[in-house]
């Protein structure tokens, strides 16, 4: 399955998100391939801390030359992190995947946000568009602030989208495991973002788990 995680603004977690899941994909001993197709190569600088510092597995992570449908069907599972700083290969990712996923932080401007990604998506032209999902990601820890379920909720009711209940938290253990080249439940195996994160891949891929 080829999955790409993009959205159209800038810091909703892409990379982050990308980087966790190929580390647990690659745990799980999935055949995954992971591609960096944007400008910025935050997940191509990541991946090098990782081999840099000694942690297995190591992942390879190739770039934009990689936007191939043979190259991308070589593996079961492909993952893409694009953005708009290149729109022809964010473009070209949307033509070739079979789903988009769309980190979403909880607050008005993204869920517009969203909203115009989704009718990018659609305007790319093939077929048939691919399924989109989206999740709230760096949501708020307090549950006396509403924002973050208010957004859930404009998630929900959105069309051709498919809202993920599984949420990420604004955690410190996510930039500072990011940093240090690791997988959030590598830094803290029993920690609060390590659960959030397997109930996300969970969902995003059952399939490893069957």
């Amino acid at each position: 399955m080829i999955t790409v995680i993009g959205s159209l603004k800038g810091g909703s977690g892409k990379s982050t998100l990308t980087f966790n899941l190929g580390v647990w994909l690659s745990m799980a001993e999935a055949d995954v391939q992971i591609l960096d197709a944007d400008p910025q190569a935050t997940l191509t600088d990541v991946a090098e801390v990782r081999r840099e510092e000694g942690f297995e597995p190591s992942l390879q992570v190739l770039d934009r030359a990689a936007l191939s449908l043979e190259r991308l069907r070589e593996h079961d599972e492909t993952l893409i992190d694009v953005g708009t700083s290149d729109m022809e290969a964010l473009r070209t990712a949307i033509r070739l995947c079979d789903r988009v996923i769309a980190p979403v932080p909880p607050s008005q401007a993204d869920i517009w946000s969203t909203q115009r990604f989704i009718q990018l998506v659609k305007s790319v032209e093939r077929d048939r568009p691919p399924e989109i999902l989206g999740f709230i990601n760096r949501g708020d820890t307090h549950h006396a602030v509403r924002e973050t379920n208010e957004a859930a909720a404009a998630l929900v009711s959105l069309p051709d989208f498919r809202f993920l209940k599984p949420r990420l938290s604004q955690r410190t253990v996510f930039r500072r495991s990011f940093s240090e080249g690791l997988a959030v439940f590598e830094l803290e195996s029993r920690g609060k973002g390590a659960t959030e994160f397997y109930a996300l891949a969970a969902s995003l891929f059952p399939q490893v788990l069957s």
